[in-house]
């Protein structure tokens, strides 16, 4: 079996081999990836909530809030299908393939990075915007 780092703790990802990891479900990059954009995009959503509203309930609140949390949601759904689809193309051979593992944790990385930095950088930037043009 292959070790590798996985989330919060080292798990088996899957053996070269047999296409399995160790619970005894096949490896699919596939599914892996589209589960983790589905997770992404579940704390994206409570993350723009809270970052908005924070934003919202600011002194001398303008429409600059509203724009950003329309623009952020426009922004993140083509950038998540654009990872999942990447992955979707994959045959089956290629999904159990134990080579994609350094792309699949690149991606994966960088999905959760935009997911999570996102909401807090843009919404800084309309409020810096509002500070500075709004007085």
């Amino acid at each position: 079996m292959i070790k590798a780092w996985n989330g919060a703790n080292a798990a088996q990802i899957g053996d070269a081999e047999t296409g399995r990891v160790a619970k005894g479900k096949p490896l699919d990059w596939r599914k892996r990836m589209s589960d983790h954009v589905a997770y992404a995009l579940l704390v994206y959503t409570a993350l723009q909530i809270f970052v908005t509203m924070g934003a919202l309930h600011a002194k001398g609140t303008t429409m600059l809030p509203y724009f950003a949390l329309v623009m952020l949601v426009a922004a993140i759904i083509p950038a998540c299908r654009r990872f999942e689809r990447r992955w979707a193309r994959l045959s089956d051979a290629q999904a159990a393939d134990m080579a994609f593992a350094a792309d699949y944790r690149r991606d994966r990385a960088w999905l959760w990075a935009l997911a999570i930095g996102l909401p807090f950088a843009v919404t800084g930037l309309f409020k810096a915007l509002a500070y500075i043009f709004g007085g």
